[in-house]
């Protein structure tokens, strides 16, 4: 057996076809050894090759409790290494395209959150009364920030849930990188807009007074998603005069406007449970990636339900559109001659940080 690494210039060329017959041929010699989870906002041609389909948290999870010794996440960085900080240490992470990242998860990065806590310790006794939250969408030394300083992760679906029991524990939050979801969700917990305050990362003290700083109770980054800024409050308005039936369905990291308009708020899995499970004959406008949304529409046009794109520009996740059956198919063919390409391996102790602030959120949900 060879120990060369295929060369990924060999795929480069080759047709979504050849390359699906070929992935399928891989995915039949590796067998229950390798695993391939697909998150929903990627491309058909690869989403279809996926084993288990799902958000970030669920596919790292179902991985990790899975016999596979590879765990080929079709995602971007950020999952990859969710699903190595989650997984046994028999098993190896692996991204087939090394430049699948998310810009959300880059807007906060470890230098730029610990200078702003270290500012807030000059202003607030931070350890004594900030919980720093981290959203899932980022990186790995950000959770272990978290890990540290007694915080926790949150995703899209339980981020209610994370702040009630970030409350309970200090009276402040520093939430990062998406300032919508961090918006939405605690304002649908009561938290006033004037006790939410975005801290800049390019100003000093965040662009914030010390006593804007001291009346907050969510200090939001300033970060989101490129992707779901493209719906706006005009968008329902102007669907809802042409379709008043019109139900709407929006993923919290849209903006504050969007969701307040929407009739339901609701991760990936969220948007697709209700939709699936909608009466027949419906029309549903949905704020969230191209992908997913068109997938939907496929699937649940047979039951009279019309599902539709909320913005006239197309927007989908270009990072995630990185992963192509071409890197896909390197990949697989490379375990299939007993080689690791495109490995995601968290260092040991940044591993362990960050997996206490992921224990800490599995336990509360």
């Amino acid at each position: 057996m060879t120990t060369s690494v295929l060369p990924i210039q060999d795929y480069a060329l080759l047709t979504d076809e050849v390359c699906a017959n070929r992935i399928v041929a891989a995915k039949k010699t590796l067998g229950k050894r390798c695993i391939i989870l697909g998150h929903h906002y990627q491309r058909d041609s690869v989403f279809k090759q996926a084993d288990i389909s799902g958000d970030s948290l669920k596919l790292s999870r179902e991985a990790a409790e899975s016999e596979a010794e590879y765990i080929v996440f079709c995602g971007v960085h950020f999952m990859a290494e969710v699903a190595d900080i989650l997984s046994r240490p028999d098993q190896i992470a692996i991204l087939p395209d090394m430049a699948a990242g998310c810009s959300m998860a880059d807007m906060a990065n470890k230098a730029n959150v610990q200078r702003c806590w270290d500012e807030l310790a000059e202003v607030i006794e931070v350890e004594n009364k900030v919980t720093p939250i981290t959203y899932i969408n980022s990186s790995a030394d950000l959770k272990a920030f978290c890990g540290e300083h007694e915080g926790i992760v949150c995703t899209s679906s339980n981020a209610g849930k994370i702040l009630e029991w970030s409350f309970a524990k200090r009276e402040k939050i520093l939430f990062f990188p998406d300032q919508h979801l961090g918006r939405t969700s605690a304002h649908k917990m009561g938290i006033p807009l004037d006790k939410m305050v975005v801290w800049d990362f390019d100003k000093p003290l965040g662009g914030l007074t010390i006593e804007v700083i001291k009346n907050a109770k969510m200090i939001l980054w300033k970060g989101f998603c490129s992707v779901h800024q493209v719906f706006q409050p005009e968008h329902i308005d102007q669907f809802r005069v042409r379709y008043p039936e019109t139900k709407v369905i929006a993923h919290p990291e849209a903006c504050f406007e969007v969701c307040q308009k929407a009739d339901y708020i609701g991760s990936t899995e969220t948007i697709l449970k209700i939709v699936r499970e909608a009466p027949k004959n419906t029309r549903w406008l949905v704020a969230t990636e191209l992908n997913l949304v068109n997938r939907l529409h496929e699937e649940c046009k047979s039951e009279g339900k019309n599902v539709h794109f909320m913005s006239s520009t197309l927007s989908m996740c270009s990072t995630m559109f990185r992963t192509d059956p071409q890197h896909l198919l390197w990949v697989l063919e490379n375990l299939v001659q007993g080689v690791v390409v495109n490995q995601v391996k968290v260092d040991e102790q940044e591993s362990q940080r960050a997996k206490k602030a992921l224990d800490n959120m599995l336990a509360v949900i």
